[in-house]
């Protein structure tokens, strides 16, 4: 299976569907709907929401040094 085809499939995943109810819960930002929520819900919402903060994050000085590093490589490839 190609990337664009599993995109299009992916994209096509109907809300009713268990992968296109995880992927509304995940996504949920409204404030009313999220009162209603089951603690099942809260849990899958919370752990998602921390995945996303343990993710590392890059300074300015790492992130700075990462494109000049990858400006290197271009210009050796290309140069």
């Amino acid at each position: 299976m190609t990337w664009d085809e599993f995109c299009t499939l992916l994209a096509g995943i109907m809300p009713e569907t268990p992968l296109g109810q995880i992927v509304s819960i995940r996504s949920e930002n409204d404030r009313e709907k999220l009162k209603n929520f089951t603690p099942e819900q809260h849990r899958i919402r919370n752990e998602w929401r921390s995945r996303e903060l343990k993710q590392a994050r890059w300074t300015d000085e790492e992130a700075a040094k990462a494109v000049q590093e990858f400006q290197n490589i271009i210009k050796q490839a290309f140069g």
